[in-house]
Formats: C-alpha cells, structure tokens, sequence
C-alpha cells in the first residue's frame, strides 16, 4: 500500500540528467511483460526512445496539442486564473527525461479469448502493463510520466509503428530530484481527491443517478 500511495505521474521539472542503468529499464520492462492480458494474448510492444531528434520531434507533437488544448479550456469558459494555471503546468518531460518509452497495441487478428465481448479488453491489458512499470519504476525510485498530450499518429509515424499497431502510452522515465507527498495536481489544486463513498456503490447505482 506504501508503494500505492508514492507513485506518481513526474513531469519534466523533477528530471534529472543521471542515465538509467539498463539493469533498472529491464527490471521495469519484466514489470510490464508479467502484467494480466485478456486470453494470455499480451498484446504490447515497447519502443525504447533515446534519440534526440525523435524526442524533439515528438516534444513539437506536444507543443501542437497542447495548444490546441488550451484553446478547448478557453471555449470551456475556464475563468482567467485557471486558464493561467494550466499554462504554467509543466505537462511533460520528453526531452529533460533519460529516456522515453513509447508502448503501442499490437491487435490479434480473429477472436481472443476474453475479448469477444468487450472489445477494448486488448487495449485495457496494455494499461495493465503500464501500471506495472510505474509501480516498478517507483520501488526503484526512478521517475515515470505518461504523456497524453501527444498525437498518436504523428508518433506512430516517427517510430515507424506499422498501420495496425496503436499507441496505448508515451513515457518519460529518469532518476528524479523528489517526489511529491501528495499527486502534483491535488497539491496545486486543479482538482480534490475523491471520497471513497463518491465512488464505492453497494450493490447497484441509486435509482435517481439511473439513466432513463
């Protein structure tokens, strides 16, 4: 439960210039590798970016999104201070990090046990696996973000993914200064922390939260 509660999502003013040491990246990728995935299919792939221009080239990808999401806040009618906020929010480390890690889907072609169902169940597995290398990265006391901020098909094509694979994640990994007490966000306020009985139903929804 301590190493719950201490992960984080690091960003790029914590980073660090110290390399990683490949016994520490093959201890988080086994991590990733023994994580759950529907009918046992393991759907994941791992690209490994330590090339500067692909880093900037992906950083630009950032630059351009995140615009644009600043303009989807603004028609949000987020008031001044907020908007103010966002734009000081340091949202990733792509270039300041030891290195990035892109983890892509890679789809069984036909059924998959497990899958037929709910057909995201593949995708939710390569989550899985990103969950174990932040837990990992973090008993090592190495720094992991997960950008979002990114366009998923500009990366794909900087890193010669082929047409059917789909990025799950782009992370940033490296030995960090400190590690906040509390989830960097909470702690500036942009939002709270849930109570457990805001999210923790018995049984069923109440009837007046029901769809109709």
């Amino acid at each position: 439960m301590q190493l719950l509660a201490a992960r984080r999502d690091v960003r790029g003013n914590r980073f660090l210039s110290t390399p990683l040491a490949a016994s520490a990246v093959d201890r988080i990728l086994q991590a990733a590798l023994h994580a759950p995935s529907v009918g046992f299919s393991q759907p994941w792939e791992f690209v490994l970016i330590s090339d500067d221009d692909c880093r900037r080239q992906v950083a630009e990808s950032f630059f351009e999104e995140n615009s644009k999401a600043l303009e989807q806040f603004r028609a949000g009618n987020f008031d001044a201070a907020r908007l103010e906020k966002y734009q000081a929010l340091k949202l990733e480390g792509i270039t300041e990090s030891a290195l990035n890690i892109a983890v892509f889907y890679n789809p069984k072609q036909g059924p998959v046990l497990g899958q037929t169902s709910m057909p995201d169940m593949g995708r939710f597995s390569v989550v899985c696996a990103v969950q174990n290398m932040w837990l990992m990265a973090r008993a090592l006391n190495i720094g992991m973000g997960w950008v979002s901020i990114v366009d998923p098909e500009k990366v794909k094509t900087i890193v010669g993914a082929p047409d059917d694979r789909e990025l799950i994640a782009y992370l940033c990994l490296g030995y960090v200064d400190a590690f906040y007490d509390q989830p960097e966000l909470e702690t500036l306020g942009w939002e709270a922390r849930k109570a457990a009985d805001q999210v923790i139903l018995q049984e069923c929804y109440p009837k007046a939260t029901r769809s109709t």
